[in-house]
């Protein structure tokens, strides 16, 4: 008996439409619906039955969290039902990870949820979108793929939703975890996993955004040379709830920036450090950090570090609390 897999589909990349096959910018991301792309991949239907749903059609650069908020609950409604076994979520590329990690954390259920996306549109020749749609279909009706949290697979590969990254503008093997590797490859169209991620997901997370129309305000400030307190004092102005300072090496801040993120956590802001790096982890550093509570980002990226902080301020302000979920998320 096939699997039941319900795509639901919110443009990007993959649902884009160029004038010529040969283009592979500046096309219309989004612009063809969700039938027509399983239409145009009818092998999906040899695997499982598949039926589609229309999200949104949006360039995900234009992502806001209002989608993922309907998105999240969309998914926990169709998993409530309990006649669907997987969820494939079509999406941009450009803040695909973004839509993984935030689904990640708010998604309850070990039943596989699988982002794909592509970096060519559906016109162009050797498009990789429809590869990678069944891909998607592959590994959200793979029963390994249960309890493994958000999943994305392009390009043969798959990748944890807390760790996977766009690494590139442009090549379509851009989604990379350089340090703690893939989970698993699509060898010959059958998924096979090698590694789990061993932070806290889905069925085992404890956020709920049942019911909410939005979420906390969180900003990300990036740190360098010459940096000073223009954003820091801008952020605290328009009166937000969290910082993100991607910090230079170890989640450093310039002395310029400290000083207004000091002013930020003495009127309640929560300051995260994180790294502009892109690899490793941010810990303790400056004793002047600890002393004006700033929080340490884990190895989180500044963007993701975002939505945990969000997600965290839903439930509590305080910072004992909000450190312990950057070490178990």
């Amino acid at each position: 008996m096939k699997p039941n897999i319900k795509i639901l589909a919110t443009g990007g990349t993959i649902a884009g439409r160029a004038k010529i096959s040969t283009a592979t910018t500046g096309y219309t991301a989004g612009a063809i619906e969700i039938d027509e792309l399983l239409n145009a991949v009818p092998e999906i239907y040899e695997i499982a039955n598949v039926t589609g749903e229309q999200i949104c059609s949006i360039d995900s650069k234009d992502m806001t969290d209002e989608i993922w908020l309907k998105l999240a609950t969309r998914i926990n409604e169709i998993f409530s039902r309990g006649d669907v076994d997987g969820i494939v979520v079509t999406h941009g590329t450009d803040t695909l990870e973004e839509t993984a990690y935030f689904l990640n954390l708010t998604v309850h259920g070990d039943k596989p949820v699988v982002l794909t996306g592509a970096m060519r549109p559906a016109t162009a020749i050797s498009s990789d979108g429809a590869m990678n749609l069944l891909n998607a279909v592959r590994v959200a009706a793979n029963k390994n793929s249960v309890g493994k949290g958000v999943l994305v697979a392009l390009n043969d590969e798959i990748n944890s939703a807390r760790e996977v990254t766009k690494t590139n503008t442009l090549t379509v093997n851009t989604f990379k975890n350089f340090e703690l590797g893939l989970l698993g490859y699509v060898n010959a169209g059958t998924p096979e996993f090698y590694r789990t991620s061993t932070r806290r997901h889905t069925s085992n997370s404890e956020f709920d955004v049942t019911g909410l129309k939005k979420l906390p305000l969180v900003k990300i400030i990036y740190g360098h040379a010459g940096d000073d307190e223009i954003f820091v004092d801008a952020a605290i102005n328009a009166n937000v709830d969290g910082i993100i300072y991607a910090g230079t090496g170890n989640g450093s801040i310039h002395v310029n920036a400290e000083k207004a993120l000091a002013r930020a956590t003495a009127k309640n802001i929560v300051v995260v450090r994180s790294s502009r790096v892109g690899n490793g982890t941010v810990i303790p550093a400056e004793k002047s950090y600890a002393e004006k509570n700033f929080l340490d980002g884990d190895n989180l990226s500044p963007q993701k570090a975002r939505i945990l902080l969000q997600l965290a301020l839903t439930k509590t302000n305080n910072l004992s609390e909000i450190r312990r979920m950057f070490k178990q998320y």
